[in-house]
């Protein structure tokens, strides 16, 4: 298998400096990796190791910067005929396309083993398992295959918690698997969202994301269908015991304001991609709150001794 190259990507580059290799590591989506892991580090039940957490959650933020760069290499040709995406390292001629797969590479090896030797052999092998995901299944196999990439390659940005879990304790139990069920159930509506206002970048790469393939309108209805479920999941953790009456307002509350914008975005007119819009916007938020909620509740009842 082979990266796609109907473009030629980068044949002159001018001299990469630390900041073009650090944007390969996609920072902003490995501080939501970052943040999600370090809330199921600390969820988790029993002490952690403050500097072994540390350097677990280190080598979970650095795997999650390889399989950025990875992501990089293999999508080049794809980017650079993407508004969004146009002006990344490789497309834009400052990183050549084997360094970038170096780099991603090396940051892999690395990764998995600092967390190995930080951790257990779990944790680093759900790490491993999360860079495979993200870079053969979901980059090089789902994304220019499926309108479902979301869907089926959203368990891949999933998976940080349970991996952070399973740094701190060992074991990955049904409650790690209820964190990665809300960010699974997430992905879709916060990616077709981008993808309703974004399609023509999309359909110039030729990526089958759903509005190009299945139309606009079933896209619409797709993603109201998935705030529904999300609003139910999202305040399940206080019902199995894992989070409090914090929790459970925050969640409710977003929860409802996540459906009631993904009725306007089902509710819209056909070229009015405002409330999309809103809707990505609000998704981020979403999911940051509900984390930051579990993570107040979580060093309120260490504050208080109630952490065992």
């Amino acid at each position: 298998m082979t990266p796609q190259s109907n473009i030629s990507v980068g044949e002159t580059y001018a001299m990469a400096g630390p900041g073009d290799y650090f944007a390969l590591l996609k920072p902003r989506v490995m501080s939501l990796v970052i943040f999600t892991a370090l809330v199921g580090m600390l969820v988790a039940p029993g002490k952690l190791d403050f500097f072994l957490g540390a350097v677990s959650l280190l080598a979970i933020a650095v795997g999650a910067g390889a399989s950025g760069a990875l992501n990089m290499w293999w999508d080049a040709d794809i980017d650079a005929v993407m508004s969004r995406t146009i002006k990344r390292p490789i497309p834009a001629g400052r990183v050549p396309r084997a360094e970038a797969a170096a780099f991603g590479g090396f940051l892999s090896v690395l990764s998995v083993a600092l967390l190995g030797l930080a951790s257990n052999y779990l944790a680093a092998g759900l790490l491993a398992f999360t860079i495979f995901f993200y870079v053969v299944i979901y980059s090089m196999w789902l994304k220019r295959a499926t309108p479902q990439n979301i869907v089926i390659g959203g368990a891949a940005g999933a998976l940080p918690p349970v991996v952070g879990w399973a740094a701190a304790t060992g074991t990955a139990p049904f409650e790690a698997w209820l964190l990665f069920t809300i960010i699974f159930l997430w992905t879709p509506p916060h990616f077709w969202a981008l993808a309703l206002y974004k399609r023509g970048d999309y359909e110039r790469a030729g990526i089958p994301m759903m509005p190009v393939i299945k139309g606009e309108a079933s896209t619409r209805r797709q993603i109201f269908a998935y705030a529904l479920i999300l609003g139910a999941v999202g305040v399940t953790p206080y019902f199995m015991g894992m989070a409090g009456l914090f929790y459970l307002a925050i969640s409710a509350i977003l929860g409802v304001g996540f459906i009631a914008l993904s009725w306007s975005v089902l509710t819209a007119k056909p070229d009015d991609y405002g409330p999309a819009k809103k809707l990505f916007g609000f998704s981020i938020l979403y999911l940051f709150a509900l984390f930051a909620a579990l993570l107040v509740e979580t060093i309120v009842k260490m504050g208080a001794g109630l952490y065992v």
